[in-house]
């Protein structure tokens, strides 16, 4: 005897109906391709070798995580972040902050949105938010992507996204951006935005729910989804980020999420995306930590990661000359391993990591104390250097922000000359 059809269950039937209708009508229409668009690299002839830190953000006391940056259209940068309380609660916010290149300074950290806002604009409840990241279209709009999550954890996020006609200084009202049509959760962004030759956006995310796999979206200049493409399956990797090598060619790094050994995940196209390499394990180790890299105009790449299996306690910048079948680590960024982890021991050491990043702070016990509060648990203290967001500027230099210590995020400006100094040295050492 046939079960009778409830409302509930007919309204689920119907969803999945219409799932399934649209992923069939996305099968036979496919977009056109389009390739990769390389940014302009105007690298200056006599930059010297160079390589300045700072603090980017400002605010003590709180949990400050996934900072993202992007290139203004005068050469500025601007960089942006999430902090609160802790991460995932209500009172979180995105902030924002530009660095001025010529003055070598950072402005004053104000703040993009917050959990209020974005849920008025979405008309619907949002529980927190996080992960923003930006790119600056092929119009000069600039585009903000952010986490959002209604309900449950990370997995059930969606992605947020606005934008700017005057480089950060004002924004729309947000709105959140439909890569399913079935539920729409799931879907996160961590990697840097690229464009390609037709304007359109290429937005790295990656899913949580259920499975953990990349992904990549590809997004028209109105904000409309082009396309998705599924870039791993199963449990195996998360973040992608594109390092982009020439119009047809790029590698693609995640982070490792699978089994043993830990290693980031690479994967290469050679068409523009339309196919991908089968994902496999790199040579370099990962400690399911976020990565961050950029293709050099000469063909080299270059990452910062956690070249770790286990903990957050080492950053370093790693590079390939033969597109990824081998790296070289060429500088520690940080590397506090076999440190000292008690509360008095730990205070020492964060405040002279706070003097050794900005020279001109006069009183580093605030930077400890911030320090301490995210990252020390009763007698027991741990360091962390995480979530590296890397990018080359029109003028060739590097720019790379990453997590210090939950408290904090750092700011590494390198000229093109450095890294070869450093290269030079790691291949000589």
């Amino acid at each position: 005897m046939a079960l009778p059809v409830t409302r509930g269950r007919a309204l689920l039937l119907a969803l999945i109906a219409v799932a399934f209708s649209a992923a069939f009508y996305k099968s036979l229409h496919r977009p056109e391709p389009a390739s990769f668009q390389l940014p302009a690299i105007r690298e200056a002839a006599q930059a010297a070798p160079e390589m300045r830190t700072r603090f980017v953000s400002s605010r003590r006391n709180i949990a400050t995580h996934a900072a993202s940056l992007v290139e203004l259209g005068d050469g500025r940068i601007r960089a942006f972040w999430f902090a609160g309380s802790k991460e995932g609660a209500e009172d979180v916010t995105i902030q924002t902050a530009v660095f001025d290149p010529v003055r070598g300074q950072w402005g004053e950290e104000t703040s993009v949105t917050d959990r209020d806002k974005t849920q008025r604009a979405l008309l619907r409840f949002v529980k927190k938010l996080g992960n923003p990241v930006a790119l600056r279209a092929a119009d000069g709009t600039l585009w903000l992507y952010y986490v959002t999550v209604s309900v449950g954890g990370w997995a059930g996020s969606s992605i947020t996204a606005m934008t700017s006609n005057d480089d950060g200084a004002t924004w729309s009202t947000a709105r959140r951006l439909v890569t399913s049509p079935f539920i729409n959760i799931s879907t996160l962004v961590k990697g840097a935005p690229f464009l390609y030759d037709d304007g359109s956006i290429g937005l790295p995310a990656y899913h949580e729910f259920i499975g953990k796999f990349g992904e990549l979206l590809r997004i028209a200049p109105d904000g409309s989804i082009i396309d998705k493409q599924r870039l791993s399956s199963g449990k195996l990797a998360i973040q992608p980020v594109m390092l982009i090598q020439n119009p047809q060619q790029a590698m693609v790094v995640m982070r490792h999420t699978g089994a043993a050994p830990k290693r980031v995940i690479a994967m290469t196209t050679n068409d523009a995306g339309r196919h991908w390499s089968t994902p496999a394990k790199s040579a370099l180790a990962n400690p399911d930590a976020a990565v961050a890299g950029v293709a050099l105009p000469d063909g080299r790449l270059l990452m910062a990661l956690n070249d770790t299996e286990t903990n957050r306690e080492v950053l370093s910048l790693a590079a390939s000359a033969d597109g990824g079948a081998t790296w070289q680590t060429v500088y520690r960024l940080e590397d506090q391993r076999n440190q000292a982890a008690d509360p008095a021991s730990y205070a020492r050491i964060t405040a002279q990591l706070a003097t050794a990043t900005d020279s001109s702070i006069t009183d580093p016990s605030g930077y400890a104390a911030s320090a301490q509060r995210s990252k020390c648990a009763g007698q027991s203290c741990g360091y962390e250097f995480s979530y590296p967001y890397l990018i080359q500027a029109h003028n060739g230099d590097f720019h790379l922000v990453y997590t210090w210590n939950r408290s904090f995020i750092k700011h590494v400006r390198f000229t093109r000359a450095w890294l070869d100094q450093q290269m030079k040295a790691a291949t000589h050492g």
